[in-house]
């Protein structure tokens, strides 16, 4: 990753190597902290964030959802957002907004630490590499995704992402690209780090946020393309015989974006199928400006400046 020129942080653009945090933050030692990221791209119009707003309603639910107070509004994080892609002088990039809890008093109980905000933006390509055109190969995790009970996975919450790390290092090590990860009752949730669709007989299903899984904005997304392409998509219960029998899989997410797979557990789904690549493009002309009824979901960044 190469290093951009600032780091937004606190209030205040911070050359990037000197963004730094104290070794005994709270949120280092019990992962106490919220995250989103979302991403640029370029577009006619010049470079844009595309649902920025979305992104930062999704980390103010996080961050009330675990009780962090955060100090700054939605209107702060938007412009913080805009300005820092200004300064970095983007074409695209990658942006990773993170609340935490700063350092304050060592233990468990938070209400004597203070709440960090930063945002950090740097050019990121594909997530997955060549999976973007080839195709990814899966394996259902070992690891069950976090129960709603024990952790809300409805908060895009820090700490539970070793969950995620677990599941994508056992995935790695026997010699796969991603994982699934079940619920605890063995519902297929999602992967370590995107949402799922399947599609059968023309029909898109995706899991429910009641399996474990992220309400993602890429899958709402898709779930918009899918409509306005008159593909019939619904939110339901799946189970990993369901991944089996799939005509085609894809993952989708801000950093991986749309990606097709090739094979489950070794079960071959084949070439990436021709529902995939239907919304690999209109995702694609979304999320560039190509497609004007989509414009709404670009904050673009020289337009926005000037309104501040």
């Amino acid at each position: 990753m190469e290093p951009a020129k600032f780091i937004w942080m606190d209030g205040a653009l911070v050359p990037w190597h000197e963004a730094r945090v104290h070794v005994l933050t709270h949120g280092l030692h019990y992962g106490t902290g919220v995250l989103e990221g979302t991403r640029a791209y370029p577009t006619p119009d010049g470079p844009a964030i595309f649902r920025l707003d979305d992104h930062v309603a999704r980390l103010l639910r996080s961050a009330r959802i675990i009780g962090m107070p955060l100090p700054y509004s939605h209107a702060d994080l938007r412009a913080a957002s805009l300005e820092l892609v200004a300064a970095n002088g983007h074409r695209s990039c990658y942006l990773r907004h993170v609340a935490y809890y700063g350092y304050g008093a060592m233990g468990i109980d938070v209400r004597s630490c203070p709440v960090g905000v930063s945002i950090a933006s740097w050019e990121w390509s594909a997530y997955l590499g060549e999976g973007t055109d080839n195709g990814i190969r899966l394996m259902v995790s070992s690891w069950r995704r976090n129960d709603p009970n024990v952790v809300p996975p409805a908060a895009k919450a820090t700490g539970p992402y070793l969950n995620s790390v677990l599941a994508r290092a056992e995935a790695a090590a026997a010699g796969y690209d991603e994982a699934v990860l079940l619920s605890p009752t063995g519902q297929i949730s999602e992967c370590s780090g995107e949402n799922i669709f399947l599609v059968r007989d023309g029909e898109l299903a995706t899991p429910p946020a009641s399996a474990g899984a992220l309400e993602g904005i890429t899958q709402d997304t898709v779930r918009r393309l899918a409509t306005d392409l008159g593909l019939p998509v619904r939110t339901r219960t799946l189970v990993r015989s369901d991944l089996y029998t799939a005509d085609e899989i894809f993952i989708c997410g801000t950093a991986a974006e749309v990606i097709p797979v090739r094979s489950v557990d070794n079960r071959e789904i084949g070439e990436p199928g021709p529902v995939t690549r239907k919304l690999q493009a209109a995702f694609a002309d979304a999320v560039r400006g190509a497609d004007p009824r989509y414009r709404a979901w670009l904050t673009v960044i020289r337009a926005s400046l000037k309104s501040f």
